[in-house]
C-alpha cells in the first residue's frame, strides 16, 4: 500500500511540474488514498458482485461447508465466509483483505464434476492463498495497473493534442515531454508485465501450498486437468478478476497458444510441478 502511495504520488509530481499545476499532485495524492482505502476495504465486495457470488449458509450445502470447515481447522484459518456462483464452467476463488474477513467462491459446475478429493484439493489451493495473504497483493497490483494505464493515456491524449505543453523554448521542458512520452507508453506494458509474474508466481505458490495442506498432491492436479477441459468461459467472466480464479474464466486454461499473456501458468506445467515430473 505504501509502494503504491510512493508511486503515485511520484506520477502525480511529474504530471504537475509537465503542466505547471501544484493541484494535479494535491488530486493525485487524494485520489491514492482513496483507492488505497476502496482497495483494503471493499475490493472483496466488488469482486463477488462482479462475480454474482451468492453467500450461503451450512443447511444449503452440508457437504460443501464441513468441507470448507475440516481444511481451515487443518490449515490454522478461521473458517471463511463460503459463495456460490450459479455456473456451468467449473472455477472458484478467493477473496478478502485478510484471513479474517475471507470469502471462497465456487461455482456449482466445479461442485457438479469433481469429487470429494478433487474438490479438497481446489480448496485447499484458494486457503492457501488466504494464508498467503495472495489476494490483498493481487488487489494492490490490480488497482496500481489500472490507474497507471488511465493516467498514461490521459498524458498521451493531452501531449498529442498539445495541451498544457511548457514553452517551445524551454529545453528542459521539451527533454521532460519525450521522457514522459516514452514512460507513458512503457508504463502500462511494465506494470501489466509484473502483474501476469505476480499472479503466475503466486498460482504456482497455492498449488504448493494446497497439496502439503492435503497431503494428496494427484487430488488438486486431476481437478486442474478436469476443469481445463471445460473450454467456455464463465457467464460473467471478466478481465478485472480473472486473475483470482484459480483457471482462467475466459476458457482454455491449458492452451500454449495464450499463455504468454494470460495471468495464469499452462495447466501441463501446474500439473507437471505438482506430480514432480
Amino acid at each position: 500500500m505504501s509502494l503504491f502511495f510512493a508511486i503515485i504520488i511520484a506520477i502525480g509530481f511529474f504530471f504537475s511540474q509537465y503542466y505547471n499545476n501544484p493541484n494535479i499532485l494535491y488530486f493525485f495524492i487524494a485520489f491514492s488514498l482513496i483507492m488505497n482505502m476502496v482497495a483494503y476495504w471493499r475490493s472483496d465486495k466488488i469482486a463477488l458482485a462482479l462475480n454474482r457470488a451468492k453467500v450461503i449458509k451450512k443447511e444449503d450445502n452440508p457437504n460443501l461447508w464441513n468441507l470448507v470447515e475440516n481444511l481451515s481447522i487443518t490449515a490454522g484459518l478461521p473458517m471463511p465466509k463460503i459463495c456460490l456462483i450459479d455456473d456451468p464452467a467449473p472455477n472458484a476463488f478467493a477473496t478478502g483483505r485478510d484471513k479474517k474477513h475471507a470469502v471462497v467462491a465456487v461455482t456449482t459446475g466445479l461442485l457438479q464434476i469433481l469429487d470429494k478429493t478433487e474438490l479438497e484439493g481446489v480448496i485447499a489451493h484458494e486457503l492457501s492463498h488466504i494464508g498467503n495473504r495472495d489476494i490483498l497483493l493481487s488487489t494492490v497490483v490490480v488497482v496500481l495497473v489500472g490507474f497507471i494505464s488511465i493516467i498514461t493515456d490521459i498524458f498521451l491524449r493531452s501531449t498529442f493534442f498539445g495541451i498544457g505543453k511548457n514553452s517551445d523554448d524551454n529545453k528542459a521542458g521539451g527533454w521532460m515531454v519525450l521522457v514522459g512520452i516514452v514512460l507513458s507508453i512503457l508504463a502500462p506494458i511494465v506494470a501489466m508485465l509484473v502483474q501476469l509474474a505476480i499472479s503466475r508466481k503466486r498460482e504456482f505458490l497455492a498449488d504448493a501450498s494446497g497439496a502439503l495442506l492435503t497431503r494428496y498432491p494427484e487430488g488438486l492436479a486431476s481437478a486442474l486437468q478436469k476443469i481445463s477441459q471445460y473450454a467456455r468461459p464463465m457467464a460473467h467472466a471478466n478481465k478485472a478478476t480473472a486473475h483470482m480464479f484459480i483457471a482462467n474464466p475466459f476458457g482454455g486454461a491449458g492452451k500454449k497458444i495464450s499463455s504468454l499473456f494470460s495471468t495464469h501458468p499452462p495447466v501441463e506445467d501446474r500439473v507437471r510441478a505438482l506430480l514432480g515430473k
